[in-house]
């Protein structure tokens, strides 16, 4: 029969389809008999979606604030006690790598991520033996003019102790308008110092890239959502000045999207190659191959990582080693093997939580463990201050 447009032929239903039709409307029955947060319980799966529909009795909570508001002398700050709430009990997950952010806080992390970090001095804060540190200065930026090193332990910003603050929270108290002034304290060796330094508008693109002697130098410092990108732009610089080898510098970069690790790892791996395997409670939840044109294929590569080599720079490094295409050299790097997952949450905050561990390509978790490079090079306190990198050194000396 031909269907004209509009029409639907007739149809006969056998006894059994209908016996089938009155058993899924009991179901649905049911489940509309169901509150509402069962009823998503039961549907988002469907959807690949995770959802958790048990409640906290949180009456302990609102005596405490009842209480509190009933006795404290002094205004209380609504928000900031919803905050505070929300930030214990993630904090009392016991996991660092999740955290809940406040709107202000979700802001400047996004903004890092996107490269856009407004006013402030031009460097890169790290957690070092708890204590946040200055891990990389960006070159023609107020920091180096100033003074201050890579290395130098932050103990005040304006007047304000840092001690036991996230890397976060101390770069938040640097970071502020162009044109006005902040005083950093920070701790070198024995001596402290201190600083008065003028904000500027900071560029800082997560890659950088030059080509001297025939060799070609790759520099990312994160992976944000512009890296796979300006990556393959250094690649395609390095390929058409006929580089006869390539560094690819990972040191104190603290990782970023996972994303970002597959299009660097695609720069010198066929898109069939697996970069990373994800696993929650053991089961595969994701295996994901290098993106992109392996541009850098059957280049001579060195992998410069450090103890501040963590996250994403793992994953790629892992990756470049265990497939035979790049030599690693300098320190043992961090040991995150971890993936975290950002959930936005109301009012603009922001819940960065563990939901899954990361496998290199041969299997491995690498998890306080870390990554130990082909050839050990370590950088001293002693190589910064007198601006000697002997890891550099040893990658350019192994290109020749």
């Amino acid at each position: 029969m031909q269907h004209q447009a509009g029409y639907q032929p007739k149809k006969t239903f056998s006894q059994s389809t209908l016996v089938a039709v009155s058993a899924i409307m009991m179901i649905i029955g049911v489940i509309i008999g169901m509150r509402s947060d069962q009823i998503i319980a039961a549907v988002a799966p469907v959807f690949g979606a995770k959802v958790e529909t048990g409640t906290l009795d949180l009456s302990n909570v609102q005596q405490t604030y009842r209480q509190l508001k009933a006795n404290y002398d002094g205004n209380l700050d609504i928000n900031a006690l919803i905050n505070g709430a929300s930030r214990g009990m993630v904090a009392a997950a016991g996991d660092p790598y999740t955290v809940y952010m406040d709107k202000n806080e979700a802001d400047e992390f996004n903004k890092e991520l996107s490269g856009d970090v407004g006013g402030g001095i031009g460097a890169e804060i790290g957690v070092r033996s708890g204590q946040p540190t200055i891990v990389r200065i960006l070159a023609g930026n107020p920091a180096e003019a100033a003074g201050i090193k890579a290395g130098d332990v932050l103990m005040a910003v304006g007047g304000e102790s840092t001690n036991d603050y996230s890397a976060d929270k101390a770069a938040s108290l640097v970071r502020g308008a162009a044109g006005s002034t902040v005083t950093i304290t920070v701790k070198r060796g024995v001596d402290t110092k201190e600083f008065t330094i003028t904000r500027q508008v900071v560029s800082n693109p997560s890659v950088t890239s030059s080509v001297a002697g025939g060799i070609g130098t790759i520099k990312i410092s994160r992976f944000d959502q512009q890296t796979g990108e300006l990556a393959r732009q250094a690649a395609l610089s390095c390929t058409a000045q006929h580089v006869r080898g390539v560094i690819l510098d990972l040191r104190d970069n603290g990782g970023g999207y996972v994303d970002a690790a597959q299009a660097v790892a695609g720069l010198w791996l066929a898109s069939d190659k697996l970069v990373v395997t994800e696993k929650t409670a053991d089961k595969v939840v994701d295996s994901l191959n290098a993106t992109g044109d392996p541009i850098l294929k059957g280049i001579k590569t060195i992998v410069l990582v450090n103890g501040s080599t963590a996250s994403a720079s793992e994953i790629v490094s892992g990756a470049l080693k265990e497939y035979g295409v790049a030599t690693l050299i300098g320190e043992k790097t961090f040991g995150k093997g971890t993936v975290q997952e950002q959930i936005k949450l109301p009012g603009g905050a922001l819940l960065k939580v563990t939901m899954a561990r990361w496998f290199t390509p041969q299997g491995k978790n690498i998890t306080k463990e870390g990554i130990q490079p082909n050839q050990t090079v370590p950088l001293t306190v002693t190589d910064v201050d007198a601006g000697n990198d002997p890891q550099m050194d040893a990658a350019i000396q192994a290109l020749k």
